[in-house]
């Protein structure tokens, strides 16, 4: 059996990392960096590329280069938070015909875990070129707080690249392997995860090698993409103020005005202020324009990210009253993430939990580290380790006045089983829809539909007098089976759930055809 890689499919990166000699190791990309920008582009002459590569050739072809993807993954494209991705990008994103986000090029419509695939099919052939075996195996971390259906998305973009998922892994539960693997004393973690797409916080106890979950909290919809953006937005309010010119109305100068405001926001990490300055952006009636704003600074960047910044609070304190602890309990804050690079983001974090975080973790690669020793428990590599993950969203049935009646609790250890019973509402009721959801609201609006059944051939009783006993069992991944039994009869459903998104087993068994044996231009 060959290695088992470690992967953090990033919104904005992607890291790979493996076991070697006792030690996780980062596999470089081709270009000899340690990570990989989850970025695919097609071309004219009909190749794909990813990467570096990709990124390169964004600004001439912005319609046809895809990033950010991890955002509509899992997602439905009448989704609210979509609404203000699709000004921040120059490709289309569409309603597939079953309701999910897909992209649409002029080379075809893509569902999220088409594109996700053609990311991990080139990390699979960079860690094949490193470790000069074939690699089918993995380890794939996602945010803790992604539900059911982005889960299984997931899953599905890396059966399509070739790979089997062995398991996934909370990105901060990651991190916490990766960074505390090796430290020998009883430690209460707090992992604070903001990324380029999404914010996980997470309440972990390591000790003795058992790393227990206590709570996780987070947005799916908060990252560097949306202070990149804060920042665009304040150049564009300008230059329109000037020009009476739109740049969002022009795809190209918005993939230079995007990546030029993702330099400067990184440069006022290290420095008090930047530039930014953008050539014959556009032409107007007079001739060419151009962007020129030498007045960015660190504090102008804090001002216009406030709110984003406001936002990380409330999360973290709903981690730390669901753990039962308060931010004194806490022996170590960990932050992953690039976007934890940001003075004012420290600041924060420092200012939530009451202490400086630890200043020993590569925040691009500690997760990706955190998946490979995640690898070597799996395969045996290294024992005396037990990880103890949580669910990050309750899990329940529709009941009436659509409501959710809650089968199993968020911050539930898994695996797990719990049940719960249920009673007809009508007269002679012969059958019961059984529609489970996922989520923290008790009205199924609010919640994530995972799928439903049907349970039928119920005895002809008055209302209430047929019970149905539904149950749930969440295994180590985050994949729920759930059970449906009449209880005088006992008789049975039992089945897969029908998710009410997502790419089907047939889709997915096309597209791994399709794919097998393509490879990406380096």
């Amino acid at each position: 059996m060959g290695k088992m890689i470690g992967i953090d499919l990033g919104t904005t990166n992607s890291c790979v990392a493996v076991l070697e000699n006792g030690v996780p190791t980062v596999i470089p990309t081709r270009q000899g960096q340690r990570t990989l920008p989850s970025v695919v582009a097609f071309t004219d002459d009909g190749n794909e590329v990813v990467g570096q590569t990709a990124l390169r050739q964004a600004v001439t072809n912005p319609h046809r280069t895809i990033y950010g993807i991890k955002r509509l993954i899992g997602r439905k494209a009448n989704d609210a938070m979509l609404e203000r991705w699709r000004t921040c990008v120059a490709y289309d994103v569409i309603a597939a015909p079953n309701g999910d986000a897909w992209v649409s090029t002029r080379d075809g419509d893509y569902s999220p875990p088409e594109i996700s695939a053609i990311v991990l099919q080139e990390i699979k052939a960079l860690a094949e070129d490193y470790l000069g075996e074939e690699v089918t195996d993995v380890v794939v971390t996602v945010p803790a707080y992604f539900n059911d259906n982005q889960r299984q998305a997931t899953k599905d973009a890396a059966s399509i690249a070739g790979l089997h998922v062995k398991n996934i892994l909370n990105e901060p539960t990651a991190a916490a392997l990766g960074y505390g693997v090796d430290k020998s004393r009883d430690q209460t973690l707090a992992i604070f995860d903001l990324g380029g797409g999404t914010f996980d916080i997470t309440i972990m106890k390591a000790s003795q090698g058992v790393f227990e979950v206590l709570a996780t909290s987070g947005d799916t919809f908060l990252g560097g993409n949306d202070f990149d953006q804060a920042l665009i937005e304040h150049v564009v309010a300008g230059f329109k103020e000037a020009h009476q010119i739109d740049l969002r109305e022009d795809p190209v100068a918005l993939q230079r005005l995007k990546e030029a405001c993702e330099t400067a926001k990184k440069e006022l990490s290290s420095t008090t202020s930047t530039s930014v300055n953008l050539p014959f952006i556009t032409g107007g009636p007079s001739g060419p324009l151009h962007v020129r704003m030498d007045n960015i600074d660190r504090p102008l960047l804090e001002r216009l990210t406030q709110g984003l910044i406001d936002r990380l609070e409330e999360p973290c304190l709903r981690a730390l009253e669901d753990a039962g602890l308060s931010a004194d309990n806490l022996d170590q804050v960990l932050l992953v993430g690039g976007m934890t690079r940001m003075p004012a983001v420290r600041q924060k974090v420092e200012k939530i939990f009451g202490r400086i975080s630890a200043k020993d973790v590569n925040p691009d690669e500690i997760v990706a580290i955190g998946a490979a020793t995640q690898c070597a428990i799996m395969s045996g590599e290294l024992q005396d380790v037990v990880l103890l993950d949580v669910t990050p969203h309750s899990l329940g049935v529709r009941v009436k006045d659509e409501r959710m009646s809650t089968v199993i609790e968020k911050n539930t250890t898994i695996p797990t089983s719990e049940k719960k019973l249920f009673a007809t509402t009508r007269d002679n009721q012969t059958y019961v829809d059984i529609h489970v959801f996922q989520g923290d609201s008790e009205h199924v609006r609010h919640n994530a539909s995972l799928g439903q059944f049907t349970l039928g051939d119920l005895p002809q009783k008055a209302a209430g007098k047929v019970n149905v006993e539904v149950s749930f069992l969440l295994d180590a991944d985050g994949v729920l089976s759930v059970t449906a039994r009449e209880v005088t009869t006992g008789k049975e459903a039992s089945v897969k759930l029908t998710p009410s998104g997502g790419l089907s087993k047939n889709d997915v068994q096309r597209l791994v055809a399709m794919r097998a044996g393509r490879t990406m231009r380096p």
